[in-house]
C-alpha cells in the first residue's frame, strides 16, 4: 500500500515544529521515521502534515554526566549505543541497544523516538520503565516532563499530546553496587522478540540482595514492571530463589496467543528469561566488570 495524502513541512526551528503542532492536531512529527513510515504505508497512520524535525541538530545530542545520560529527539541508536560515557553511567542502555532490530535501523531511528512510539514489544520503552526515566516535552504553552510510569497508556499509545514534541529522554545513572541484563527470544536475531526481559538488581556492602526489579516486553499491552525483591528475602541469588522469581514473574505477566507464538510460551519465556537475567545482574552487582557488561 502507499501512504494517505499529507502535507510534508521542514521546520528550521524549534518555534517552527510547536507553530504547526499547536495549528494541526492531526500532525505527526518524523524524526528517526523506522516506526512510522511502515505505519504511513499501511495506512495504519494517517496525518494531514509529516513535520520532519530532522532539521533541528541541536537536538542530536548524548549528554552524560554521574546523575545520568540525556539523549535528545534527534540521537540514533547508534549514537547511544556507541557512547562511552552513556554506557559507564548506564549499562542497561547499550545492553538493550544491541539487541533493536539491526545495524540498518539502528543508524537511522531514534531511542526517543522509539520511547514515544510505545510499542509493548520494543526494547526502550521496557527499559525507561525499569530505569524510571523520564521524557521532557514542549509545545507552545511550555515544557513538561513526564515520568515513565505515566508516559505509557496502551498500545502505540503515550501522554505525549499531539501539540507536543518529545525533546529529550533522561535515564538515571545506574545505582551504586547495582547491575543489569537483558536478554530476549525471537526467530531471528533483530526480529521482535516472543518474550524479553530486563532486570536490575542491587546488593549491600556485604553483597546481599536488597531490590530486584524486572521489566517485560512482549507479554502485555504496556510495559510491564515486576518487583521480585520478594523472592530475595534471605539476600541470596539461590537457586530456590530464583525459582521464587520465576513463579511470581510467571503469575505477573499477561501474554497472548498469535501467529508467532502461544500465551503458555510467552509465559514460559518469561520464567526462563526472568532466571537467566536476574542471575547475570546479580553476577555484575557484586563483580563489576565493564567488559562483560557491553
Amino acid at each position: 500500500m502507499k501512504p494517505a495524502p499529507f502535507s510534508y513541512v521542514r521546520p528550521a526551528t524549534l518555534d517552527e515544529v510547536l507553530a504547526v503542532l499547536a495549528a494541526d492536531p492531526h500532525a505527526k512529527v518524523l524524526a528517526g521515521g523506522q516506526s512510522l513510515v511502515p505505519l504511513l504505508s499501511m495506512r495504519l497512520a494517517q496525518p494531514s502534515t509529516l513535520v520532519d524535525i530532522n532539521g533541528l541538530a541541536e537536538l542530536a545530542y548524548v549528554r552524560t554526566d554521574e546523575d545520568g545520560v540525556r539523549i535528545g529527539a534527534l540521537a540514533r541508536h547508534a549514537d547511544v549505543e556507541s557512547d562511552a560515557d552513556a554506557w559507564r553511567v548506564q549499562p542497561l542502555l547499550r545492553q538493550a541497544l544491541r539487541l533493536v532490530a539491526h545495524p540498518t535501523i539502528r543508524n537511522r531511528g531514534t531511542t526517543l523516538g522509539s520511547v514515544v512510539h510505545a510499542d509493548a514489544a520494543a526494547e526502550m520503552p521496557a527499559v525507561v520503565s525499569l530505569l524510571g526515566a523520564k521524557v521532557l516535552v514542549a509545545s507552545t504553552e511550555g515544557r513538561r516532563t513526564i515520568d515513565a510510569t505515566d508516559l505509557f497508556i496502551g498500545p502505540l499509545e503515550c501522554t505525549v499530546r499531539t501539540s507536543e514534541v518529545a525533546l529529550e529522554l533522561q535515564v538515571p545513572a545506574l545505582g551504586a553496587r547495582t547491575g543489569s541484563a537483558i536478554d530476549e527470544v525471537a526467530r531471528r536475531h533483530g526480529d521482535y522478540a516472543l518474550c524479553g526481559v530486563a532486570s536490575v538488581v542491587s546488593v549491600g556492602q556485604t553483597g546481599a540482595i536488597e531490590t530486584v526489579r524486572a521489566s517485560y516486553l512482549s507479554v502485555s499491552l504496556t510495559p510491564l514492571v515486576l518487583d521480585l525483591s520478594e523472592a530475595f528475602i534471605d539476600g541470596t541469588a539461590s537457586d530456590a530463589n530464583l525459582e521464587a522469581a520465576v513463579e511470581i514473574a510467571t503469575a505477573g505477566v499477561d501474554p497472548d496467543t498469535d501467529i508467532h507464538a502461544t500465551a503458555d510460551y510467552r509465559r514460559h519465556l518469561a520464567g526462563v528469561l526472568t532466571r537467566r537475567v536476574v542471575r547475570d545482574a546479580y553476577s555484575r552487582a557484586v563483580a563489576p566488570d565493564p567488559e562483560g557488561a557491553r
